[in-house]
């Protein structure tokens, strides 16, 4: 076992709160830790995962639990939001490819959203730029069919 794992596993020290284990009177005994990397969210047609922070091997869980969910429906239109990121790096490319291929294996498309130039340079020079065209900002949601459109003020 490495040291990490003997770190991981030694009991905690007596008389620490993490000794006596959470406390269930607490209001968030059961709520799980927040994400700092991704948070998803459904408009209209799309499920948009966006991400913010550093992208990188660190993050790597974060994001992947939100890229999977969001391509694990039938025919999945996924829109990743990477405005909010401030560093994004190979391990980042390898999430967006296999959540690519997972939502085109599903009769659906995955999409980007950035106006990052430092994001557009890393795709041409990963040769990912035409399998990713970055759009610049988040297509609006579809209006029903059985919707009329709006009408223009007179």
């Amino acid at each position: 076992m490495p040291p990490e794992a003997q770190d991981r596993a030694a009991d905690p020290p007596e008389g620490t709160a993490a000794a006596s284990g959470p406390d269930p009177a607490s209001p968030h005994a059961q709520c799980p830790s927040a994400n700092p990397h991704a948070h998803s969210r459904r408009t209209g047609p799309f499920t948009v995962v966006a991400l913010s922070g550093e992208i990188d091997i660190a993050a790597e869980d974060f994001v992947a639990e939100h890229l999977d969910a969001a391509t694990a429906r039938p025919e999945p239109d996924v829109l990743v939001d990477l405005r909010g990121v401030t560093f994004f790096d190979c391990s980042g490319l390898r999430l967006l490819c296999r959540a690519e291929a997972r939502a085109r294996e599903r009769g659906g498309r995955l999409r980007i959203v950035s106006d990052l130039p430092r994001l557009r340079r890393l795709l041409r020079a990963a040769g990912l730029l035409t399998r990713f065209p970055p759009l610049a900002e988040l297509p609006p949601p579809c209006r029903p069919e059985s919707e009329p459109p709006p009408h223009p003020p007179p």
